[in-house]
């Protein structure tokens, strides 16, 4: 496996933050291009960026609209975006991340599904012991998945484990995580139907009744989305704002050089204000019928 390293410009928490990649000769890459969607083309081994380390709240995802696809926290209505804790849940209760060289197409509909994609790279719930911080690029095994309907778009839910986990070789398919963490895919069930609750919207939908398909049907969903992908760098695809730059596809039109690259970084200008943790700290309890 490759190494990565990141390199920060501005301070978190800040709207201005940003989060680069480098590989392991310290040229810039992005995380959403440049990152191989598998490790060594084993079967079941994926490259995974960790967005958000498990229990904090702060929303960060890798930047897909500006160039090299740093990773930034979100900003809605001129605010840093933060996730509710809802009892009993602190933040995000895995590590939070994406499959690098997948993209679920928002002009193409899931025939799984019968909806639209949201425009992202497939999301992954790493399930393993251990906290991971954010930029991290892990190795992981593939389990399950589940089909999240987010205002009408599929944003599909990678079920994953590191494969340094201690644990990892118990672990082969989504009944495995039913078996040895008993609770954790109710858990995760009910995080996504709830999360967006306090900003007082509805509860999410699911397809398959919020089934959790196993990693047989996962695989089909993260080679639609790699081909995707795929058409989205040749410009098969229409993109819209979505930024393609990128240093590891050679026969790309979105191709470019490292001295490109290096300046695209040294032109960001971080701000320095920092925004405000307050919402780290609320606590929402919900009732029977999911209000707050």
């Amino acid at each position: 496996m490759a190494s990565y390293r990141t390199e920060g410009r501005g301070e978190p928490p800040s709207p201005g933050y940003r989060l680069f990649f480098k590989n392991e000769v310290g040229h810039y890459i992005s995380p959403f291009h440049d990152i191989p969607l598998k490790v060594d083309s084993k079967e079941n081994v994926f490259h995974m960026v960790v967005e958000v380390p498990r229990w904090t709240n702060a929303k960060m995802e890798i930047a897909t609209e500006e160039p090299l696809n740093p990773i930034k926290q979100d900003v809605k209505d001129g605010k840093l975006r933060y996730v509710a804790n809802i009892f009993p849940h602190k933040g995000y209760i895995w590590n939070y991340g994406a499959l690098p060289q997948t993209w679920e197409d928002p002009h193409r509909k899931d025939k799984l599904t019968d909806s639209y994609g949201d425009n992202d790279p497939i999301d992954v719930c790493e399930i393993g012991s251990k906290v991971l911080p954010h930029g991290e690029v892990i190795c992981v095994k593939i389990l399950g998945i589940l089909a999240l309907i987010d205002q009408g778009e599929t944003d599909w839910k990678l079920i994953a484990i590191n494969v340094n986990d201690p644990d990892a070789s118990k672990f082969h398919d989504i009944n495995d995580v039913r078996k040895y963490k008993p609770g954790y895919l109710e858990a995760t069930l009910n995080w996504f139907r709830f999360y967006k609750v306090p900003e007082g919207k509805p509860e999410n939908q699911f397809a398959f009744n919020g089934e959790f398909k196993n990693k047989a049907f996962a695989f089909e969903v993260i080679k639609s989305a790699h081909e995707s992908w795929k058409a989205l760098l040749m410009r098969k695809s229409d993109g819209g704002s979505i930024n393609c730059i990128n240093l590891e596809i050679s026969d790309s039109p979105f191709h470019c050089s490292q001295e490109k690259a290096r300046s695209l970084v040294e032109s960001v200008s971080p701000s320095i204000s920092k925004g405000s943790n307050e919402e780290d700290q609320v606590w929402h309890f919900l009732a029977s019928d999911g209000n707050i």
